[in-house]
């Protein structure tokens, strides 16, 4: 069995050409969908991610604003430019790219924003509203991967999926979304005592804890849907996830590549969530 591929690049620009749509049909009402992206300092990655994130509004004609400031920026600071963007109403989600400079609270920073343009999904009224099972902005990111399951007409009810890593970005919002379809949810981390037991039970495995080659064939069920959201290089500087995709392919029934699977839909889903929020100030 080879696994088939799920395109992350494809679907990513089948899902824009939707959005597109619906922000012209906005535009044609006199509201222009904004975004605002604050990068503090020069981390290299995170500039890339910036740029590619302000790329994707250009291409939906959604308005954007980049706001790059020194890491020598104040915590102070920055909570006053957030404020700001808060109370603007060409605004529509805000962002603020992560990891921030080690002398501010990212926690606190991310509760600065507005439920309401909370767009990346990480404030705790966002993370409460997907925990109960209420309207708000899903962690695009694992959104994404809910996306990309929908697009192979994948149905989750009853499904055992293994999620590999609990962080508040991907893990837990992850398991959450799939636990609202119906499957049933194994978190595994790195105190998990056994993973190979846990992933061998898996219909669906969700790699993101960021180890290159962690899942490997031989601990995946025969035609599983596995998604990869890590994102490394290996020993010649080439972009490759969590798992050995090479090994895996082999043995899986659906796969994510890296690059090209999950890493685009998690900008196109910052574009639908703006989006949503534009359309919610109406």
């Amino acid at each position: 069995m080879t696994a088939q591929l799920i395109d992350g690049n494809a679907l990513s620009r089948e899902t824009r050409a939707d959005i597109a749509r619906r922000v012209q049909t906005l535009k044609e009402r006199g509201l222009t969908p904004g975004l605002a992206v604050i990068l503090v300092g020069d981390d290299p990655a995170s500039a890339v991610y910036v740029r590619n994130k302000v790329k994707a509004c250009g291409e939906t004609g959604m308005h954007s604003v980049l706001e790059t400031w020194p890491a020598s920026m104040t915590e102070a600071e920055l909570l006053a430019r957030i404020q700001a963007l808060n109370s603007d109403p060409s605004i529509h989600g805000i962002l603020v790219q992560l990891p921030l400079p080690g002398h501010m609270n990212a926690q606190k920073v991310i509760e600065a924003i507005s439920p309401d343009k909370d767009v990346d999904g990480f404030h705790v009224a966002s993370a409460g509203a997907l925990m109960t099972g209420l309207p708000g902005f899903w962690p695009c990111t694992p959104h994404g991967c809910m996306k990309m399951l929908e697009s192979i007409g994948y149905e989750l009810r009853g499904k055992h999926a293994v999620v590999i890593g609990r962080s508040n970005i991907v893990g837990k919002p992850m398991a959450m979304m799939l636990l609202h379809k119906s499957a049933t949810v194994t978190i595994c981390h790195s105190a998990t005592a056994d993973l190979k037991a846990m992933t061998l039970q898996a219909d669906v495995i969700v790699a993101a804890v960021g180890k290159r080659g962690l899942v490997t064939a031989d601990m995946v069920k025969p035609g599983a849907v596995v998604l990869d959201v890590g994102m490394n290089r290996d020993e010649h500087g080439k972009l490759c996830g969590d798992v050995d995709f090479a090994g895996v392919r082999e043995v899986a029934g659906w796969i994510t590549p890296v690059p090209g699977g999950v890493g685009p839909m998690t900008i196109t889903m910052l574009m639908a969530n703006t989006l949503d929020a534009a359309e919610q100030s109406l």
